[in-house]
């Protein structure tokens, strides 16, 4: 059913959404591996698409953990909040992640100590990227640390003009294969 919902929603929004399938469990171990869930107090996830990180994300997080996830598409959205309803400490917002700073104060967040992103900054305007990026930064706390991935190196030049210090590696497991950029201050 998450399969077909994302390739549905990919087939009406191919550059909102950015992949023909959903990430592979490979792929979502590889994002969230160097999150110290015993210390996260606030984590934030942007883009989850149908939850392959979430699912991660929730299952590694202590309970007080507060999870917040934004997400613009309506149907993913809908898709999420049913999978998660029983959750404590989970917010699901459907919006943009260039509001990822009213969405944090609302809910009053101090800070973040993770940023987990499945955004496709490869299709997205380059203003929205880059409000996006400049608001992360913002936000994180002095040793948090922005985590995406990408298809291609294409967009590791743009990042760093954001994040001083960017760590690669690449999952091959994932269709197709994918770069993880852990990113910091």
């Amino acid at each position: 059913m998450k399969s077909f919902s994302f390739i549905f929603q990919y087939l009406l929004n191919p550059r909102k959404i950015g992949a023909v399938l959903p990430s592979s469990n490979y792929l979502a171990a590889k994002m969230v591996d160097s999150i110290d869930f015993r210390n996260a107090k606030y984590i934030v996830e942007l883009g989850p698409g149908t939850g392959v990180f979430t699912d991660k994300i929730i299952k590694s997080r202590l309970q007080h953990t507060v999870v917040m996830v934004i997400e613009s598409n309506k149907e993913f959205c809908t898709l999420l909040k049913e999978e998660y309803k029983n959750e404590k400490n989970l917010v699901i917002i459907n919006g943009s992640a260039e509001e990822i700073d009213k969405y944090t104060k609302d809910f009053n967040i101090p800070y973040l100590d993770y940023v987990v992103s499945g955004l496709p900054f490869a299709s997205l305007p380059k203003s929205v990227s880059s409000a996006i990026l400049i608001k992360t930064k913002k936000l994180l706390r002095r040793n948090g640390t922005f985590i995406t991935f990408q298809y291609t190196l294409f967009k590791k030049g743009f990042i760093s003009h954001y994040f001083k210090h960017i760590n690669i590696t690449r999952e091959y497991r994932n269709m197709p294969p994918a770069y993880v950029f852990h990113c910091s201050k």
